[in-house]
């Protein structure tokens, strides 16, 4: 069965498109069949993995407006291993074109069941807001990760976030759950990261990933060459730290799926 997980968090510049795109990645490397959906409007997971995005004849937007089926937008990334839905700015006008149309919240989710059977993983990247277009990623998806910088004004946001995806887990979506926390550009050196760092472990406990992303040099330089940083420089400190999430994302899923088959729930 396939998951389906959404990188979201409403701060910007805390990885959001760099965890998509390089656990999408890193996923493939590890043999999974991967696609990576763009739902920010921005279309910089799009970019980021080689895919011009003001020449998309198709497009995330045309699906979910019901003008092109799921199939005919989809478009592999021969030299990462995974396939990609794109967006570019035409995505802009879905947040207030999908006000007046039925199931507006849950055209994605009924978009990607059309296709979900061919994936192991569908990984979701979300713009920075909570927005319409957030809450289809939302009520798509099985899970949440959440990527975040350990400084003090994050604690908030992810509070604010956390009601969020309870609300809509009770209202759109009963499946929802937090997939996990992830802490990115992290430095271990620093005293409020590691304050930062008890409070995700005391409140979340779990749902902390193991590995933490390091700032790296990589990272950021990989995005202008449309690559991950798993095809940019596999050697580097960025790449090591996506396979091993990747690993830990594989060992959750199976986790959930048993506990699903033995009728014990997340």
């Amino acid at each position: 069965m396939s998951q389906i997980f959404t990188i979201a968090n409403q701060k910007g510049g805390v990885g959001k498109t760099t965890t998509s795109v390089n656990l999408a990645a890193s996923l493939a490397h590890s043999g999974k069949r991967v696609l990576l959906v763009d739902m920010d409007p921005q279309g910089n997971a799009t970019m980021g993995v080689g895919v011009e995005k003001n020449s998309l004849e198709h497009s995330v937007y045309e699906v979910i407006m019901g003008e092109t089926p799921v199939e005919e937008a989809v478009r592999p990334v021969e030299s990462s291993g995974f396939d990609i839905l794109p967006a570019n700015r035409n995505l802009t006008a879905a947040e207030v074109e999908l006000i007046n149309l039925p199931g507006k919240e849950t055209r994605l989710r009924h978009a990607l069941l059309r296709v979900a059977s061919r994936y192991d993983f569908i990984i979701i990247d979300c713009p920075p807001s909570l927005s319409m277009l957030t809450v289809n990623s939302l009520v798509a998806c099985h899970g949440v990760i959440i990527p975040m910088q350990c400084e003090y004004y994050a604690l908030e946001g992810l509070s604010d976030l956390v009601a969020t995806i309870q609300r809509i887990g009770k209202l759109l979506n009963p499946s929802l759950r937090i997939e996990g926390i992830l802490r990115t550009m992290y430095d271990p050196r620093s005293s409020l990261t590691n304050e930062v760092n008890a409070q995700l472990h005391k409140y979340f406990g779990n749902k902390v990933y193991r590995i933490a992303i390091p700032r790296n040099i990589r990272l950021a330089e990989a995005p202008s060459y449309g690559q991950p940083v798993l095809v940019y420089d596999r050697q580097s400190k960025g790449a090591i730290a996506y396979l091993g999430l990747a690993g830990e994302v594989i060992r959750r899923s199976k986790e959930h799926q048993v506990a699903e088959l033995q009728g014990t729930g997340n």
